[in-house]
């Protein structure tokens, strides 16, 4: 059996259900907001666990270099101390994301926090026995640490590749839509106000209409594949209903995570009552379409009146 497939098994473990609600209640205690906006990675464009593990493990790893040579055990103890240091914010930004995945992502998140609390102690260990002097035992304990923190790094692999914990589940739609413009219905079909649930061929879209303009971006929510048309509006932004991302519609930006990358948007043309969209480059909003189409319909006038 594959190790993969193994693994897969760790996601279906219900008896670890209770360690997960034991551990969501501590996450739940992370302030909500711009806290956690910082801790996902909203700033950054993408999650921000992926890169503070770097360094302590790159510390730790560094470290397991120095043991084999001679003379190096200063440099290797400072590397297990900063190793030390790095991993509490590492293990809170990943926690925060953790708390916001569905269960099965969670089963192998518990396993994986847990090894990773093991691997910790086993560096406090061996920073308590290098400080002493104990440089032998310091680099035995390392070791062992060091061969902890890779079974959990198998496991946080798992995560973000094999369940997309942590990609982009809606980067896929504006790849799908074909060259042009594409009509999806007429504007007295959508409600003011209220994001509706709409189809491109076999593309879920979300619409939403204020007034005359439309506004249009991917159903599916970016973070986790919720359905942004179950979601609620307000304030010119969607809010996903499963775990309370949030995007302005005239651009598909994040007001607020654990979404950390824009929602995909379309463009939108209403003419004689039929709405229609088309691709758009990233971050492209709405009012600017429109004023695109405005110099296009009076370029086209010109014309007319020359003829």
């Amino acid at each position: 059996m594959r190790l993969g497939e193994r693994i897969h098994r760790i996601e279906r473990a219900t008896g670890l259900d209770r360690a997960v609600t034991a551990m969501q209640r501590v996450t739940d205690r992370i302030p909500e907001g711009g806290v956690r906006d910082v801790l996902h990675g909203v700033q950054l464009g993408h999650p921000l666990h992926p890169l503070l593990v770097q360094v302590p493990i790159g510390a730790w790893l560094s470290a397991a270099v120095l043991d084999f040579t001679p003379g190096s055990e200063r440099a290797a103890r400072r590397l297990v101390d900063v190793g030390l240091v790095a991993s509490l914010p590492a293990a809170l930004a990943g926690s925060t994301d953790w708390s916001q995945q569905q269960q099965r992502h969670k089963r192998v998140g518990v396993v994986h926090a847990g090894l990773n609390t093991v691997a910790t102690m086993l560096y406090g260990a061996s920073s308590l026995a290098r400080h002493s002097g104990r440089h032998g035992l310091g680099k035995a304990l390392g070791m062992a640490g060091l061969g902890v923190v890779s079974v959990s790094g198998l496991l946080g692999a798992h995560i973000s590749y094999a369940l997309s914990g942590g990609a982009n589940h809606a980067d896929h739609v504006p790849d799908r839509i074909p060259d042009g413009w594409h009509d999806i219905g007429t504007l007295s079909e959508f409600p003011e106000g209220r994001p509706v649930h709409g189809v491109l061929g076999d593309i879920p879209l979300v619409i939403v209409r204020t007034g005359s303009d439309v506004h249009v971006m991917a159903d599916e929510c970016v973070h986790m594949g919720g359905p942004l048309s179950q979601g609620e509006y307000a304030d010119g932004c969607v809010t996903c209903p499963w775990h309370g991302s949030t995007f302005r519609v005239t651009d598909g930006s994040v007001v607020n995570g654990p979404a950390t990358t824009s929602q995909p948007v379309l463009r939108t043309r209403v003419r004689d009552g039929i709405v229609s969209v088309r691709r758009a480059d990233a971050g492209v909003a709405v009012p600017a379409q429109r004023a695109e189409e405005a110099a296009a319909e009076k370029t086209r006038a010109k014309g007319s009146a020359r003829g």
